[in-house]
């Protein structure tokens, strides 16, 4: 079953009780809480508070959104440990990290490995408090499309390593689900959005003759205006067979009311994609 969340990131702006506030009423039922704003990294007595929020708004915590990444962080002074032991207080199943800070084009073997490396250092030392790990799907990191994530999953073969999933910009349906499927396997979360690039009325990623530059060629949209694209993601995640947190991220202009409809929207197409709940 996948059950639909948000990731609090989405409503940087605003309080822990804001966002708890606004989920309820969108109807959602979980929060990844970011380890970039409203659970810093290593705050412990702050993630305690939010998780007794949580739970006492009748919420869960699907995950802990840190920004540690695998083979990186600890030189650059962020401590895996700081960010279990917030995961911990915060109560969260799976912790998200990033694979690495670079594209895997653009990745020496041997920094490959010192990725792998850390990887299964932080999964054991998760695994001992009932956590799992998550990879980002994202540029900028060895997961950064639908091949190399693929490929760094095979490379690290770890029963308490999984993978996040999001729609990448300028790829088609088609493509979209190929990626999808290659990750179903050890698919732990997904981050849902509808976005375009290059132009607001479709996705241009391989017809533009230029970089593209953020913000300016990104586009966000109401999830409503790709509801066919993401029930067809919704279905092919519900063959797994397990549970998923769905969760909202990058609400067209970080508005408050577009969560809500947004909100409203994912659960319909999670019931629609679910017949036993219709």
């Amino acid at each position: 079953m996948i059950k639909a969340g948000i990731c609090s990131v989405t409503l940087a702006k605003h309080s822990v009780e804001e966002v708890l506030e606004t989920v309820v009423r969108a109807g959602l039922q979980g929060i990844e809480w970011g380890g970039n704003g409203h659970v810093p990294h290593g705050d412990v007595e702050c993630a305690r508070r939010v998780r007794n929020l949580t739970e006492e708004a009748g919420l869960s915590v699907s995950s802990y959104g840190s920004y540690y990444k695998a083979g990186v962080s600890e030189a650059d002074g962020l401590s895996f440990q700081s960010v279990l032991d917030s995961a911990v207080a915060l109560g969260a199943p799976t912790i998200r990290v990033w694979a690495g800070d670079r594209n895997t084009a653009d990745a020496e073997t041997t920094f490959i490995q010192s990725v792998v490396d850390d990887t299964i250092r932080i999964a054991e030392r998760a695994a001992d408090h009932g956590i799992s790990i998550t990879f980002e799907f994202h540029g900028g990191s060895l997961t950064d499309c639908n091949e190399t994530a693929v490929l760094f999953a095979d490379r690290v073969r770890h029963p308490n390593v999984f993978f996040s999933w999001q729609p990448p910009h300028g790829y088609t349906l088609e493509q979209g689900l190929e990626g999808l499927k290659g990750l179903l396997p050890r698919l732990s979360t997904v981050h849902m959005y509808h976005w375009t690039i290059g132009s607001y009325e479709k996705n241009m990623l391989n017809e533009t003759v230029r970089p593209l530059v953020y913000p300016d060629d990104f586009y966000r949209h109401p999830l409503e205006d790709g509801e066919d694209r993401i029930l067809a993601y919704c279905e092919t995640i519900q063959t797994t067979g397990r549970d998923h947190f769905m969760l909202l991220e990058f609400v067209k202009n970080d508005s408050m009311e577009q969560l809500l409809v947004d909100g409203k929207r994912l659960s319909s197409l999670l019931r629609k994609s679910t017949p036993q709940l219709v």
